[in-house]
């Protein structure tokens, strides 16, 4: 598979993963509160996430356009 092919398949399955995890999340038997909390914690756990991996990849760009 080409570079170009593995990325998309990468993307396909993360979509599939949030996907699925929102349809999981919408037909567990919870209160419409409960299941609101829930989304919002998971959502700010994500956010935290993804904010930690760009942090760790602006600092690799930096080492890596310095030389060092």
């Amino acid at each position: 598979m080409s570079r170009e092919e593995w990325t998309s398949f990468g993307l396909g399955v993360l979509v599939g993963a949030v996907l699925g995890g929102v349809i999981a999340l919408l037909y567990a038997p919870k209160s419409g509160k409960e299941l609101r909390q829930e989304i919002k914690g998971k959502a700010s756990e994500a956010l935290e996430a993804g904010m930690g991996k760009v942090g760790e990849i602006r600092h690799i760009m930096g080492e890596k356009i310095s030389g060092e």
